[in-house]
């Protein structure tokens, strides 16, 4: 049997490795359009900060140790242009040669990936204008930053590969803005935690211009212009083009093969397109989201790594299925780690799923062993079926580790309140006896049995000030005296049952301290003393980084907040 591979990286390289596992007699040929059959993608950011020192250490595998290790046919510098199902063979031109042919094949697999969303806008043939996919695009920029020594960049986009950029531009002295054309950075997370990870990017020097829509772009004598819709051009030495990824689905198409959401290829969960004999992995296939069910697009290495190994199992006759896709990821943002999987409140609300949150505050390990620090957590599930929807985390140390396990529940089917059942590892320097996750679940079941009803932080401008309703603020005064809401009634919660006169019974309370904890607590004593209560959940921490991020994002001003 003869297998053909379109495209190496994640999925196509993983797929060969694996069909050779399975089947030492087949006759494997991968075709890779650039110059490296598989690269590390991901780090291709650090390797332009300089935190990857060595081009060598991005190329996980080279065609010579493909063939020597798998006996592999890898060529690169290789791109098939056109595919012919009707008589299985594909248009294959060697791109330093120019030599054209075609190969036959038994099975295909197209393994194209992703390319960048460059939009039709003035400007683009500017030589201080960059895009980032490749391995040859990260040299050429490093090489421009190497020998031109810019001071200055605009990068366009603010997901993954915009943010990353950002911290390695900074890294590398750099002058450095993010213009989107959202409110917020990084999509996977709701506004209230994105607003921690834009004070982290302004405390680092990073300016903000979100809900910018770029427009084209200006050679000048000082450097390039980047045009926005409404607002002052920026200026800057170098851009590069963050926007997204589409897939890369040119050659499906033409070929007649069905294709889905924005043209990506069609495939079933045995990675099977709509062609006999012929399969599709990685970043140019539509997947299934494991809760909303909806057909998208999920373009990171984990599932196309997974992907191509499915697709392997199949063309060797076996039988495996890919389940769907959570899209769990993390990155590094400067100082912190921030973490996603599953649905947010955001993409829930608009897979029609009516959604609920808790918001905690808890340390990645026990309070009293030296060094711990706060996380942000944030878990969504379905209101009255408590079905676990996803999961975000803010921190340092643990992060990655707490929605990990998130992750895996969902695929598992506990529902939020399981989370509190979890038996999950503990000693001082990793964890608390009441792990983050295990807290993140009796939060959930306080509310299913109505032992707590909370409000959000960040509606907590909402609450009328006309004296229909009782504010409490139950943090310390220092604390307090460090910021406050106005309207807040302040009784610390040490001596909240002696001064319960204070409160006028008969209104509803509404109760604040730094995390949403301390507030728990006071509505447990004021229901018990006949008191309607309502808890803030996230508390004035939550608060502050939500009315500070619409402030700074107006005037400008640097980021004040310890996120620790």
């Amino acid at each position: 049997m003869k297998t053909v591979i379109v495209g190496g990286v994640a999925a196509g390289a993983t797929a060969a490795a694996r069909i050779r596992r399975l089947d030492e007699n087949a006759e494997i040929l991968i075709f890779e359009r650039s110059g490296y059959i598989s690269y590390a993608n991901c780090g291709l950011p650090y390797y332009i900060g300089g935190v990857i020192e060595q081009e060598a250490e991005l190329t996980l595998q080279t065609p010579e140790a493909f063939s020597a290790r798998f006996r592999i046919d890898a060529r690169v510098r290789h791109e098939v242009t056109a595919i012919h199902p009707e008589r299985k063979t594909v248009s294959v031109t060697d791109l330093e040669s120019g030599r054209e042919w075609e190969e036959p094949y038994d099975r295909l697999l197209l393994a194209p990936g992703a390319k960048p969303v460059v939009p039709p806008l003035p400007g683009l043939s500017s030589q201080r204008l960059f895009t980032l996919r490749t391995v040859e695009d990260t040299l050429r920029i490093r090489s421009y930053i190497e020998k031109n020594r810019p001071r200055s960049a605009v990068l366009i986009g603010g997901g993954f590969i915009g943010v990353e950029l950002a911290e390695n531009l900074r890294r590398l002295g750099l002058e450095v803005t993010v213009a989107e054309g959202r409110s917020q950075l990084l999509a996977p997370f709701d506004a209230d935690m994105a607003s921690f990870l834009h004070c982290e990017m302004r405390k680092h020097g990073v300016r903000l211009a979100l809900g910018q829509t770029v427009t084209g772009f200006e050679e000048t004598a000082d450097g390039l212009r980047v045009l926005l819709k409404d607002a002052e051009p920026l200026t800057a030495d170098l851009a590069i083009l963050a926007i997204g990824v589409a897939p890369d689905s040119r050659l499906a198409a033409q070929a007649g093969l069905k294709t889905g959401v924005r043209g990506s290829i069609l495939v079933n969960d045995r990675m099977e397109t709509s062609v006999p004999d012929v399969y599709a992995a990685g970043d140019a296939v539509q997947v299934t989201h494991l809760i909303s069910g909806q057909e998208t697009l999920i373009s990171l290495a984990g599932p196309a790594n997974r992907q191509g190994r499915i697709a392997a199992d199949n063309i060797c006759g076996r039988d495996s299925r890919y389940p769907g896709s959570l899209g769990s990821s993390v990155l590094r943002v400067f100082d912190l780690t921030a973490a996603s999987t599953g649905l947010n409140e955001t993409a829930a609300a608009q897979a029609g799923i009516d959604a609920d949150s808790v918001i905690l505050s808890p340390m990645n390990h026990a309070g009293y062993y030296p060094g711990g620090q706060l996380m942000t957590m944030k878990v969504v599930f379905e209101k009255h079926t408590y079905r676990l929807l996803g999961a975000q985390i803010i921190g340092y140390d643990g992060a990655d580790k707490r929605i990990d396990v998130i992750a895996a529940a969902i695929l598992g089917g506990l529902n939020a309140i399981g989370l509190k059942d979890l038996d999950l590892a503990y000693a001082p320097p990793y964890s608390s006896a009441k792990d983050p996750v295990n807290m993140a679940g009796f939060l959930i079941e306080n509310l299913a049995t109505g032992t707590v009803r909370q409000l959000h932080a960040d509606q907590a401008d909402t609450l009328p000030k006309d004296g229909s309703v009782i504010l409490l603020d139950v943090r310390t005064d220092e604390e307090y005296a460090a910021g406050r809401i106005d309207g807040f009634l302040h009784i610390p919660l040490d001596q909240l049952r002696e001064r319960l006169p204070e409160i006028r019974p008969g209104k509803p309370v509404y109760v604040l301290c730094q995390s949403g904890l301390r507030s728990y607590i006071a509505c447990r004593i004021l229901t018990g003393r006949g008191y309607e209560c309502f808890n803030i959940a996230g508390g004035f921490r939550l608060y502050q980084a939500v009315t500070g991020d619409r402030a700074m994002a107006r005037t400008a001003a640097p980021c004040g907040m310890d996120l620790a």
